[in-house]
C-alpha cells in the first residue's frame, strides 16, 4: 500500500457534524487503499478520547490541541500582517515539523488536505515531490462575506475583511496544489469565477450518506416526552449559520405554526449550544437538547425535519441524513442549493416565513415516511461512488 499524508483542520471523529462526517468517510476510504499518516487538530476536549480510534486506522497520528480562546487571541496578529485570520488560527509549528519529518522519512508521495488552512503545511519543501489534492468542501470565504452582509459596525467590517483575505488565501493554496475539490458544482463554479487563475484544476467530490446507519427500519425508542408533533433541527450549535437558522425559525416561523397547531414542538438537537440558543428554550414548545449520543432517534420520531439556513454553502448533511431516514424536510433555498435536482424537491424549498409555516402545518397534519426521499439518497449520495473521484485525482 502506498503511503499517504492526510491533514484535516479537526479530528475526523466522531462523525457528528458536517466536516467530521466527510473527513471520517474520506479517512476510511483512504485507509482501505493507503497507509495513512494523519495530522489533525482537536478543539473539543471530549474528542481526545478518540485518539486510539484514529491510531487503529492510521499508520501514524499527530493530534495538536487547539484552545479556541487562545487561538483567537493569537489570530489577532493577522491584522498586523495583513493575513487571513483562518490561516493564522491553524498555524502550528509542531504540526509543520511533524509533516516535514514524516514526508521526508516515510517517502510520502501523495497527500489529501481537508480545508484550505492545512494546505499551508505542504506548500514548501515537504510538498514538492507529492501529488496533493485539497478538499475545500465549500467556498469558506463566501460564508464570511455573507456574515459581513448580515452584520453592521466593527463586527461586519471584520467579517468582510476576512472574506477578502481568506479568498486570497484560498486562491493561493489552490494554486499551490495539483487539484482542488468542492462539494457542489455551484461552489466549484463560483470558485472558478473568483479565482480564474486556478480554474483548470478545480473539481467536485460530493458528500454522501451512510444509508446503512441512517436507516428508518432500525428500531429506535422515542427520545421525546408525550405531546404534540415534533419539528426537529440537527446540527452543531456553536456554528453561527445554525444559530441564525434556529433563531429565525423559532421566532419567525414556529409561532405561525403554533397559531394553527398549538401543541407543535420544535427540538434543537446538537452540541455546544450557547446562551443565545439556550434562551430559545424559554419559548413555548422549544427544546434545546445539547449534545446527544445519537441523532437518529430524534429524526426517526420527529414528524418533520427543517433546515432553515439563511447562510449556507455546499451540501447540508442534515438534509441528506433526514432524507435517508425517510423524513420530509422543509428547507430554505440556501440549504437546497447544493442538492441534485429532482422533481419533488422544489415543493420543499421555501424562504418566506409564512409560507414556511403553512407547509410545516401541512406536513404535521399528515405525518408519513417519505420513501422517495430515501430512494433519492440511495441513488445520488453514495460515499464510495463519490470518493472514487478522489482516487482519480490522486492518480492523475
Amino acid at each position: 500500500m502506498a503511503k499517504l499524508l492526510y491533514l484535516t483542520h479537526r479530528i475526523p471523529y466522531p462523525p457528528d457534524k458536517g466536516d467530521k462526517i466527510a473527513t471520517w468517510h474520506i479517512l476510511r476510504h483512504l485507509a482501505d487503499r493507503h497507509e495513512v499518516f494523519l495530522g489533525s487538530f482537536v478543539d473539543d476536549p471530549e474528542d481526545w478520547q478518540y485518539e486510539a480510534k484514529m491510531r487503529s486506522v492510521c499508520a501514524d497520528v499527530l493530534l495538536r490541541p487547539i484552545h479556541p480562546k487562545l487561538r483567537r487571541l493569537r489570530s489577532l496578529t493577522a491584522f498586523l500582517t495583513g493575513e487571513s485570520i483562518s490561516a493564522v488560527y491553524y498555524r502550528d509549528r509542531a504540526m509543520r515539523q511533524w509533516v516535514d519529518r514524516t514526508v521526508r522519512e516515510q517517502g510520502i508521495r501523495h497527500a489529501v488536505l481537508y480545508s484550505s488552512p492545512v494546505v499551508q503545511y505542504v506548500t514548501g519543501e515537504a510538498g514538492q515531490w507529492m501529488r496533493r489534492v485539497a478538499h475545500f468542501s465549500d467556498v469558506d470565504s463566501e460564508k464570511w462575506r455573507q456574515y459581513g452582509a448580515a452584520h453592521r459596525g466593527p463586527v461586519g467590517w471584520v467579517y468582510r475583511r476576512e472574506a477578502d483575505r481568506l479568498l486570497a488565501f484560498e486562491a493561493e493554496m489552490a494554486g499551490a496544489v495539483e487539484a482542488t475539490a468542492f462539494v457542489t458544482d455551484a461552489d466549484a463554479e463560483l470558485f472558478r469565477k473568483l479565482a480564474p487563475q486556478v480554474a483548470d484544476r478545480v473539481g467536485v467530490i460530493e458528500n454522501g450518506v451512510d444509508t446503512a446507519y441512517f436507516d428508518p427500519s432500525l428500531p429506535f425508542e422515542t427520545p421525546y416526552p408525550p405531546g404534540g408533533p415534533v419539528i426537529v433541527f440537527t446540527g452543531v450549535m456553536d456554528y453561527w449559520a445554525n444559530v441564525d437558522a434556529v433563531t429565525w425559525f423559532a421566532t419567525e416561523v414556529l409561532p405561525r405554526v403554533q397559531a394553527r397547531m398549538a401543541d407543535a414542538r420544535f427540538a434543537i438537537v446538537g452540541s455546544r449550544a450557547g446562551a443565545d440558543v439556550q434562551a430559545l428554550a424559554s419559548r413555548p414548545g422549544v427544546t434545546v437538547t445539547g449534545r446527544v449520543p445519537d441523532v437518529r432517534p430524534y429524526l426517526r420520531h420527529a414528524a418533520l425535519s427543517v433546515a432553515p439556513m439563511r447562510i449556507a454553502r455546499g451540501t447540508q448533511n442534515k438534509v441528506l441524513e433526514a432524507f435517508s431516514m425517510a423524513k420530509p424536510v422543509l428547507m430554505t433555498s440556501g440549504a437546497a442549493e447544493g442538492l441534485r435536482p429532482v422533481g419533488w424537491l422544489a415543493s420543499q424549498v421555501v424562504d418566506d416565513p409564512q409560507q414556511f409555516a403553512d407547509l410545516a402545518v401541512e406536513a404535521l397534519k399528515r405525518p408519513a415516511e417519505r420513501p422517495a426521499a430515501r430512494d433519492y439518497v440511495l441513488a445520488n449520495y453514495s460515499w464510495d461512488a463519490h470518493l472514487q473521484r478522489l482516487d482519480r485525482m490522486l492518480q492523475a
